[in-house]
């Protein structure tokens, strides 16, 4: 499939049709718009109107979310079709996160490598929630913070049948590095995370649970694998055969208002 058909079919699968179990998805003739229970973040994900619109319909959403109380983000691709966007979500209050996110595609048929690897690292699937304990570990020691919010969702989409898939490779018995697949209806699979603790790169954790992901998307029959990379794992990603789609932003609404 050639990079237009693929943008077509990523955009209305992953931007349109998408259903998340924690979200309300919402179709206006403007917007695709998902909700989520507080406190966490509500997002439009596909933006519909014409270009001369855009100022109205920043508006109108605004008008929507704000009265929530919740973050609240927009997501800008670089092939949409709306030249005045980003410039207008600014003038309405919105500010680009710099962190931009690659979309990374693998067409399984040419991953005949990584699917026939016979990996030596000790990568094991995490079944239930008793096991997000190691996630919420590497994920703490990587990034900071306490990041149990991974408790609630990942608890919830667990009991999804099919829906979510989580790894962990381990170093003596220690969580070193993590990563989890969705498989939403369609035919991409989204690949997430791919963290690894600092004294335990470069020893191929990273590529063991990229294999075993991958062959998981095969055997379930999906011809595509998609990852939303950042600037440190989109060259490991290239190297494995995952070939640029196109760049997202995220533009959050910044809620307080200018003083005047």
């Amino acid at each position: 499939m050639n990079k237009t058909d693929l943008l077509l079919l990523y955009d209305k699968e992953l931007r349109e049709e998408i259903e998340y179990p924690e979200a309300r998805k919402e179709v206006t003739s403007d917007v695709v718009r998902f909700v989520r229970q507080a406190p966490a973040m509500n997002f439009v994900s596909l933006t519909y109107a014409k270009d001369s619109d855009i100022d109205r319909v920043i508006e109108n959403e605004v008008a929507y979310f704000s009265p929530m109380n919740q973050p609240f983000t927009w997501k800008v691709f670089d092939h949409d079709p709306l030249p005045s966007l980003e410039t207008k979500l600014k003038s309405h209050r919105f500010v680009k996160d710099e962190d931009r996110g690659d979309a990374m595609v693998l067409d399984l048929a040419d991953a005949s490598e990584l699917l026939s690897a016979q990996s030596t690292t000790d990568v094991r699937r995490i079944e239930d929630a008793a096991g997000l304990k190691d996630i919420i570990y590497v994920l703490d020691k990587v990034w900071g913070g306490h990041n149990t919010w991974v408790n609630d969702r990942f608890d919830g989409h667990l009991k999804v049948p099919g829906y979510l898939s989580i790894y962990v490779a381990y170093i003596k018995e220690e969580p070193a590095s993590i990563g989890w697949t969705y498989f939403p209806n369609g035919h991409f699979a989204t690949l997430f995370a791919g963290s690894t603790l600092a004294e335990h790169r470069k020893l191929g954790l990273y590529t063991g649970i990229l294999s075993a992901r991958l062959k998981e998307i095969q055997q379930r029959g999906y011809p595509y694998a998609v990852v939303e990379a950042g600037e440190m794992s989109r060259p490991i990603v290239e190297k494995h055969g995952f070939q640029h789609l196109t760049t997202t932003w995220d533009y959050v609404l910044r809620n307080e208002k200018p003083a005047g």
